[in-house]
């Protein structure tokens, strides 16, 4: 396997209990997952900074559709109880457009980590040189 390659990935599903997972809720019960950041992506791309809540509540419900449909899509395609990042690409195949976007998240990402992992060996080694010398 080529050094450049990413590695794959695998995201473990057992029972996910949709309670466990920390929300806001409305005075009529209503899960909020995605409200503040739907907000944002609202305001960002033209909306009111202050949009509708049944426009962000319509918004969030077909994310939340979209992405059920698109793991219940990988989960047929890959082992099962488990999906990996060739699942959901094998799903994009056609589409060219989230193909590339996705890809391109993936290199980021791993930019992002990489980054992250010099920045915090050179903050430890700082550190470590500043107790030597006291």
């Amino acid at each position: 396997m080529a050094a450049n390659q990413t590695q794959q990935k695998t995201v473990q599903f057992d029972e996910v209990d949709l309670d466990e997972v920390p929300t806001e809720e409305s005075t009529t019960g209503r899960r909020h997952l995605f409200t503040k950041e739907l907000r944002r992506m609202m305001y960002g791309f033209g909306d009111d900074q202050n949009p509708y809540t049944e426009s962000v509540d319509l918004l969030e419900d077909l994310v939340i559709k979209y992405m059920a449909e698109i793991t219940r899509r990988a989960m047929q395609i890959g082992s099962a109880g488990q999906i990996r990042e060739d699942d959901i690409f094998y799903l994009y195949r056609k589409d060219a457009c989230k193909y590339s976007r996705g890809k391109n998240l993936l290199a980021m990402n791993q930019k992002l980590m990489r980054a992250r992992k010099a920045f915090d060996d050179c903050v430890y080694a700082q550190a470590e040189t500043q107790l030597e010398q006291e």
